[in-house]
């Protein structure tokens, strides 16, 4: 998953960030409201869960909660705040917050909410993705491909390789730029190299051949990749 953190205290945001990307999650971490809303609109990039401080600088997260919900945009957030009296608590799922944490906190709690968050929403629940005849395995960071053929077979992946294949398969026969591959996949902070998704799909193409498995995503050339299920 993909998470934008809004948090304007230094330590908290880099530990909060830290703890995340230990736990394979793809992180933008900004400092304030405004920010915050241009990564929201960015049509590069697309969130599945979003960590919003109450008290921001420029916009709060209670404004930015609303502004979400004003555009029909479901995303899940997480309200973080030092504000723990109930009516707080009211105000802030009122203005579309799915949950609220109370600082301080310990981060497996923050974990656990997350996992919480992710078992409601319906694009979030399943650990397991089936798409022509490769299962990936969110739990294990495992690839199973099935073949008519031959036994199934496991083969592990890095974490990129996984975030990669993960959303081609999410997007089945859709050509997805490179540009939005490495939008979507590395953080904003990380400033990869133009042909970062080059270079991760040959990795990820010798990797299918070592164990005798054919891959089913197409380069097309001057548009982008796509995953082929006729394949």
């Amino acid at each position: 998953m993909r998470i934008l953190l809004v948090e304007d205290e230094a330590d908290l945001g880099l530990a909060i960030k830290q703890v995340l990307i230990s736990e394979r999650y793809i992180v933008d971490w900004v400092t304030d409201g405004t920010q915050a809303w241009l990564c929201l609109e960015n049509q590069w990039t697309d969130y599945t869960v979003a960590i919003f401080d109450w008290l921001l600088p420029d916009l709060s997260g209670l404004e930015l909660c609303q502004r979400l919900r004003l555009h029909q945009n479901p995303l899940p957030v997480l309200m973080l705040t030092a504000l723990g009296q109930p009516e707080n608590r009211v105000t802030g799922l009122d203005a579309g917050a799915d949950d609220y944490l109370v600082k301080p906190f310990v981060m497996e709690e923050l974990l656990a909410r997350l996992r919480a968050l992710q078992r409601r929403s319906p694009q979030l629940q399943s650990s397991t993705l089936t798409v022509a005849g490769f299962t990936l395995d969110a739990a294990n960071n495992l690839l199973q491909v099935n073949s008519d053929t031959s036994t199934p077979q496991d083969i592990p992946l890095t974490t990129k390789e996984f975030q990669l294949l993960m959303y081609l398969m999410q997007n089945p026969n859709r050509i997805i730029p490179g540009s939005k591959l490495r939008n979507q996949l590395w953080d904003m902070d990380e400033e990869p190299i133009s042909n970062v998704v080059a270079a991760q799909m040959r990795l990820l193409r010798r990797k299918l051949a070592n164990h005798g498995c054919s891959c089913p995503i197409e380069t097309i050339p001057g548009a982008g990749y796509r995953l082929n299920c006729q394949i």
